[in-house]
């Protein structure tokens, strides 16, 4: 029996028309000048509404090879509900504008078997953007090609669960077929977020903001994940999907494949100059096999 996640978000965070979505991905995927390659094996890419962080999402999503991947893993922060594990959806299909997302029911109920999953409700999983701003994307890239899900939400995960899933999920890393949509946005900056950290040395605010995430994005291309966690208890900086981006470096950390991150677009929601102003940061970055 299907059961289905609803776009929730679609209408609002990005357009629910099928034909003005589409010319919009197409758009940017085409501006990027990214292009399709075979080694690429993950991303890690933004989930705000489009019209914040939609061109910078396509430098990570032009990347995917449809022709090379069978199944998709999602990895995305928990925004609403709090769990300290990682969560599997009961819904059989996601649905986008685009086309449905069919779910890999064989994966997730080999998931479910470790005894190390909770599932979430369907009211959690659909109230959650995290995953379902990837979503157009991967249906974008992936039309008419087969494709299936396996979303995993990532919750407050102490340093030892982070490095426990790591492990347990670095054996579907060495499938070639399989592919990674690590979903993360970075500072969310100013006093509504509780987070004004700013290194006057660096100049304006901005310029301080985009240095921290820097430094951040740096330890993950290093692919060290006790470096990233030094980092973020040194700095607190308010990066959402922490715990699945640490998660992943655990997964390649442990896997067989040599996979290497590199960032390829940073960008900023606006450029913060005084104390009343806010942004988030958003960035992409692809995951490739190296020989």
């Amino acid at each position: 029996m299907e059961r289905a996640r609803r776009a929730v978000h679609a209408g609002s965070w990005y357009t629910d028309n099928a034909g003005q979505l589409g010319e919009e991905l197409d758009r940017w995927l085409r501006a990027c000048g990214q292009s399709k390659s075979p080694d690429v094996r993950g991303v890690i890419a933004p989930h705000a509404g489009y019209s914040y962080s939609g061109r910078c999402a396509a430098f990570a999503f032009a990347n995917i090879d449809p022709q090379r991947t069978s199944r998709v893993f999602l990895l995305g922060p928990s925004h609403h509900y709090y769990t300290p594990k990682c969560a599997l959806s009961k819904a059989t299909v996601y649905k986008t504008p685009l086309g449905d997302l069919p779910i890999d029911l064989d994966v997730n109920d080999e998931l479910r078997a470790s005894g190390k999953f909770e599932d979430m409700d369907l009211q959690v999983d659909e109230a959650e953007h995290s995953m379902e701003m990837h979503l157009p994307y991967l249906a974008k890239v992936f039309q008419g090609w087969p494709v299936k899900i396996v979303p995993i939400l990532v919750g407050a995960l102490s340093p030892e669960s982070e490095a426990m899933y790591g492990r347990l999920l670095a054996k579907y890393v060495d499938d070639p077929r399989n592919f990674f949509s690590v979903s993360s946005d970075f500072c969310h900056w100013g006093s509504r977020f509780n987070y004004v950290y700013y290194d006057r040395k660096q100049g304006a605010i901005y310029k301080s903001i985009e240095t921290l995430d820097r430094k951040g994005m740096d330890i993950i291309e290093s692919g060290d994940a006790d470096s990233f966690k030094d980092y973020l208890l040194e700095y607190d900086n308010t990066i959402c999907g922490r715990h699945p981006i640490s998660v992943f470096l655990h997964m390649l950390k442990n896997c067989g494949v040599r996979v290497k991150i590199s960032f390829l677009q940073y960008e900023q929601s606006s450029q913060c100059r005084s104390m009343r102003d806010s942004s988030v940061s958003y960035a992409s970055a692809v995951a490739k096999a190296e020989a």
